[in-house]
């Protein structure tokens, strides 16, 4: 079974109807799961953190969707 993987990140976003970011070398990165429901968790605690703020916001990203595992890659793409 293939792993999927989540990334929780978040920022300060210029406009709180967007997701520009006002710095992305400000970016926080949550960390890295190995399922959806443990990234929920994790972006879930980081939002309550800054709920009075509007401008901040975290996100969910879905690693696994990023590619076809069902591709054939090429041997530099399989190193990393």
């Amino acid at each position: 079974m293939p792993q999927r993987l989540h990334l929780v990140f978040g920022g300060e976003l210029v406009d709180p109807q967007k997701t520009t970011f006002a710095d992305v070398d400000k970016i926080d990165i949550v960390g890295m799961f190995p399922d959806y429901a443990s990234a929920y968790d994790a972006w879930k605690a980081a939002a309550q953190r800054t709920v009075d703020d509007a401008h901040m916001r975290y996100f969910i990203a879905h690693i696994h969707r990023l590619r076809d595992e069902e591709q054939e890659v090429s041997p530099t793409e399989e190193l990393g």
